[in-house]
Formats: structure tokens, sequence, C-alpha cells
């Protein structure tokens, strides 16, 4: 009887060894040589219901470098089906971008950011991307240049993200699932275009929930990256009054009446002219005022289409339900904001700041 405890006690203490200290009894085999981690995948619609997974084979070694795609029923099927195909098995650990197709994002991605979000080896920094045309067929034809693409592009969304350059949309998985999931917003991702010359970045899909219902561009983007995403934009061309504005700042100033029945959208920008090639003397204070006056009335005219659009499509990107939040008071519920921005009446009021034009290098000059 004394032997039987002593072993018991000793099973007992094995187990609560394991259990605190995370260990499994069993393993994963992660020996770099005998492994595939892959750094992108590509999502998009199969045939009957079915998902197409595909991307690089093998990602990191010399060896030379073929696309592997499986059509799937669910997303996990797919790594069972590379492994089965390929000498290495495939890890997710390494996984830097997903790629999904814009019809398969208007059906809606709830299934997949959930299986994303609950995977312990993929990061929360992974980039998110919508992908218009055949992305398959193009990184079939890109092996034989560019091997390294998938590199190139992830590094093109780090860059953008790190340094806050305001050029383009850059979402990470856990930006996307806070806006998913919180109350008074909606997600959105950035766009690109697969065209003869390459990968272009188009513009901003705008969610409802989980399902892509517009995507914006060329003004309407660039006014959407103001005012929403980065809050700067090193250049900002203006085609309808030839100028370009340069290190364009702004700041939102957002008031709700206490009826909820008026907005007004107040956009503060300081800039300056990078380039100008129309027939105003723009040294002239009294022709500068009226350039400004000009761009002011075209840039709200544009922003409240912009917004008008949000209304019509009932999406609410630029989170601007928090500001029905009042102190002591119960929040209103998302479906009655949404009910009631969609009939709101929208005001925008641009006020923007040019540094008047000096000679910069008559002043590099005097130094």
């Amino acid at each position: 009887m004394c032997l039987y405890k002593k072993i018991c006690k000793r099973l007992i203490l094995l187990f609560m060894t394991f259990w605190l200290s995370g260990c499994a009894p069993f393993t994963e085999n992660n020996l770099i040589e005998e492994i595939s981690p892959v750094t992108f995948l590509s999502i998009s619609k199969g045939d009957e219901g079915k998902l197409k997974v595909s991307t690089i084979m093998p990602p990191l070694s010399k060896e030379n470098k073929f696309v592997m795609s499986q059509e799937v029923s669910l997303l996990k099927e797919g790594v069972q089906k590379y492994n089965l195909n390929f000498y290495q098995e495939i890890k997710y650990g390494q996984m830097r971008m997903l790629l999904i197709s814009d019809e398969l994002g208007k059906d809606g991605i709830m299934s997949i950011i959930n299986v994303l979000l609950t995977d312990p080896d993929i990061s929360l920094r992974i980039y998110l991307v919508i992908v218009k045309g055949n992305f398959d067929e193009y990184l079939e034809s890109q092996l034989d240049k560019d091997e390294n693409f998938d590199y190139s592009f992830y590094r093109m969304l780090k860059h953008y993200e790190e340094k806050n350059q305001g050029e383009l949309t850059v979402v990470n998985l856990h930006q996307f699932k806070n806006l998913l999931y919180t109350p008074y917003s909606d997600p959105f991702l950035p766009v690109f275009k697969i065209e003869e010359d390459g990968v272009n970045y188009e513009g901003t899909a705008l969610f409802q929930d989980d399902k892509l219902v517009e995507t914006i561009s060329s003004l309407d983007d660039r006014i959407f990256q103001l005012i929403n995403n980065n809050h700067y934009l090193s250049v900002l061309p203006i085609p309808e009054f030839e100028v370009v504005l340069g290190h364009v700042r702004s700041k939102i100033i957002v008031d709700i009446d206490s009826s909820y029945s008026t907005m007004t959208y107040t956009v503060k920008i300081d800039t300056r002219i990078e380039e100008y090639r129309g027939e105003k003397q723009l040294f002239d204070p009294k022709q500068l005022e009226n350039m400004k006056k000009d761009i002011e009335i075209h840039l709200e005219k544009q922003t409240h289409e912009l917004i008008k659009k949000m209304q019509e499509l009932k999406v609410d990107p630029l989170q601007l339900g928090i500001q029905t939040k009042r102190p002591f008071s119960k929040p209103m519920e998302e479906k009655k904001w949404i009910e009631m921005f969609e009939k709101m009446d929208i005001k925008i009021k641009y006020k923007i700041n040019i540094d008047p034009l000096t000679d910069a290098n008559s002043k590099r000059q005097n130094f």
C-alpha cells in the first residue's frame, strides 16, 4: 500500500511538471533542414465553393521555386495537402502576408480571419491584402524574372507601415481584428491590382463587417489617408488646379449636434506647394489666397461625396460613431448609430494653411 502511494505521488509530480512548464510529451520537429516555413499564402475562390490556397515552394532555400496550389474546403486542410506533396513539412511561423482575392472578400472573410487568430504559430502582425486579378498566374510568370518577388512585396508594406509615409493603406491582422470586432467601426484593407507592368496599388477596400463592399481609389483614397489612416501625405496632386501639395498634415475635428441630425466635419491642413504649372502668380499673396480657397472648396466637395458614399453603404471606417459617446450615459447601439448616420446631414469644412512660397536656393546661398 505504501509503495502504491509513492508511485501515485511520483506520477502526479511528473504530470504537474509537464503541466506547469507548458511542455507536452510530444514535440514538433522543427529542424530547419526538414521544414519549409512559408512566407505568404494567397487565397481565392476555387470550384464548387472551395478555397484555392497557393504559395511559392520552397520559400527560403536556393532550389528552383514553383507555385504550389491546392483546392480545399477548409484552410488548414491545405497544409495537410501541401505536406503530402512536398518533401519538407510546411510551417506557418514565418508567414508575413495573406493575400485574399477580391471575389472572396465580397463573400466574407470572417472564417479565414478566425482561423488565423486562433493559430498560436501565426503572428498578429501579418499583413492582409486584397488582390484583383489572377495572382497565381502572375506569380508563375514572375518566378523566372524575380524569384524574390514575395520578399520585395513584404518589404514595401513594412516600409509604409513603419515610416508612416501616408502613401497607401497598410493593415495587419491585429488592426483588422480590432476594426472588425470593436463597436462603431468597420475594417478596411489595401487593394492591389494585377496589371501588365506588375502588381500596382489601386486603393482601399471598405468592408461592411467582414464583406468587401467598395473600393475607393485616386483622390478619394488620398483623402481617406488624410482624414483617417495616417493623417499625412508626402504629396497630394490636384490636377484640376495644376498643383501638387507637399508634406500635407491634417487634424480632424468632429462635432455632432445633440439631436444627432447634423455632423460638422472640420479638416485643418498644413502644407506647402511642391509644384505648380498654372498661370497664377503664387508669390502674390492675393492670388495664393484665391488658390487656397479654390482647393478648399474642391476638397470639401470630394470629401462630402466620399462620406456620402459611406452613408449609402452603411459603413463607418472613420469610426464616427465614437463621437456619440457621452459621459454618464449608456452607449448607443451600433445598429441604431448606423441608421442615424445614414440619414445624417454632413457638413465639411476645410481650413488650409499653405506655407508662403520662398526661394529655397537663395536661402541656401546665404548660409
